[in-house]
């Protein structure tokens, strides 16, 4: 990998009004904002912003959402270092601060897709399609967390992580894009942030935690100048390879072989390999899944043989071609640099808890890891994310307000994360402030 980027300058052009309040939002594959110029984006360095505009944000395409919000379109890398266009949405709480002391949360939807409408950007404009007709609903209901968040008073970047191919499950390309979409929030002047030396930190689940945690690996050798604070990752996607074994002929197979779509979206080798071993089914299914958002990929065929479409001499996934995706995307790497707060589910039926074991594993044979795992016995992995977000809230507010994390590895084996009653008055705050965001009230002012 080429070393660290040279900074790009803060944005200094126009930034386009928001459009009438009854006007839908153009589709992604439709909208020249999300594909600029090839000439251009190599014109430019990664994090810088090409372009921007005002944008109006809702809960579930509909309700509006009482905050400054944008979108900006900037240049990242892909995953192997060329330069690649790329979307975030900007969110500003009300409320003001002095100039500067405003918190960055940049926090990473599952968006699970492989098809670029299916992008958060879009997902949370009012007058989307809604999800329930796109299949996005995911980013739809994780808009929720991102307003617990602007209730902190923090302001949000919300990348496009999947980048504009939606390459759905990519680590290297996804944690580019978040730290570029984070250099590109902290150029952007009407966000009132302290350029690198704003305090970020960095949230994801499931495929959220896939930028999430490859953010954290590459902070050190791609974006050293960012002053990120701590990174909190749930569900973690440490080992793509042993969710494919998890999920053959299980009830998550339809979403998972999505992830296997979209890794081949940046990987042209493996999409060669996927094209010349698939029997007939197989064929059809990758068709059809192609360019499907995360609803209709985990409906389309669930419990299917994923091994099976694939006609190769053995196990499909010790293929070369798999061998090599599998390797670039297997998180441990390298050791966050920051402090990490993982959870997972004991019982998580879609990404197995042996990985995350391993991965904490080798991230605490570094005497200067500070990482904290808490491994909840009695949730599954769909319940464990709204579960815990009192928890990562709380933990992230400390990190913002300096609180010290000493070198060290702990681990907390836990009944339910809900028992801590700790969390029971967050809980009363995120459901207010839920309620007043419903009915129109301005967001982030206290």
């Amino acid at each position: 990998m080429s070393g660290a980027p040279v900074a790009a300058a803060p944005y200094a052009g126009e930034v386009q009004p928001a459009p009438p309040f009854l006007s839908s939002p153009v589709i992604p594959e439709f909208d020249s904002f999300y594909r600029p110029a090839a000439e251009v984006v190599a014109a430019t360095q990664p994090g810088e912003i090409i372009a921007a505009r005002q944008v109006n944000v809702a809960t579930y395409s509909v309700l509006p959402l009482n905050v400054d919000a944008w979108q900006v379109s900037y240049r990242s890398n892909d995953s192997y270092d060329n330069p690649i266009g790329a979307v975030a949405t900007l969110l500003k709480p009300r409320g003001e601060v002095p100039r500067g002391t405003r918190n960055l949360l940049s926090y990473h939807m599952a968006e699970d897709s492989t098809g670029q409408y299916c992008a958060s950007s879009y997902a949370i404009q009012q007058w989307s399609v809604p999800g329930f007709v796109t299949g996005q609903q995911v980013a739809q209901i994780s808009f929720l967390e991102v307003q617990v968040a602007l209730q902190q008073g923090w302001a949000v970047v919300v990348p496009d992580h999947q980048g504009p191919n939606a390459a759905f499950a990519h680590g290297p390309l996804a944690g580019r894009i978040a730290l570029d979409g984070i250099r590109a929030a902290e150029n952007f002047g009407p966000l009132g942030l302290d350029g690198a030396a704003t305090k970020v930190g960095m949230m994801g689940y499931s495929g959220g935690s896939i930028p999430t945690m490859w953010a954290a690996e590459l902070h050190e050798t791609y974006a050293p100048e960012l002053n990120i604070v701590g990174a909190a990752s749930g569900g973690t996607d440490a080992d793509l390879g042993e969710l494919v074994n998890l999920a053959n002929g299980n009830a998550a197979s339809g979403l998972v072989l999505a992830g296997i779509i979209g890794l081949s979206h940046e990987e042209p080798e493996f999409a060669a390999f996927l094209r010349e071993s698939a029997n007939p089914l197989g064929q059809a299914l990758f068709a059809a899944k192609d360019r499907l958002c995360i609803v209709y990929q985990a409906a389309l065929l669930p419990f299917v043989n994923i091994k099976g479409l694939l006609n190769t001499p053995g196990d499909p996934l010790l293929a070369p071609a798999a061998q090599k995706v599998l390797d670039r995307t297997r998180m441990g790497k390298n050791v966050p640099d920051m402090p990490v707060f993982l959870y997972q589910a004991n019982m998580d039926w879609i990404v197995p808890v042996g990985p995350v074991n391993t991965l904490y594993g080798t991230y605490c044979q570094d005497p200067d890891a500070r990482i904290t795992y808490t491994r909840d016995n009695f949730s599954e992995h769909l319940s464990l994310e709204a579960i815990a977000l009192p928890s990562v809230m709380m933990w992230m507010r400390d990190r913002f307000a300096g609180v010290p994390v000493e070198s060290g590895c702990r681990l907390d084996d836990v009944g339910s994360m809900t028992l801590d009653s700790r969390t029971w008055g967050e809980w009363v705050s995120i459901v207010g402030g839920e309620l007043a965001a419903f009915f129109g009230q301005p967001i982030g002012s206290r």
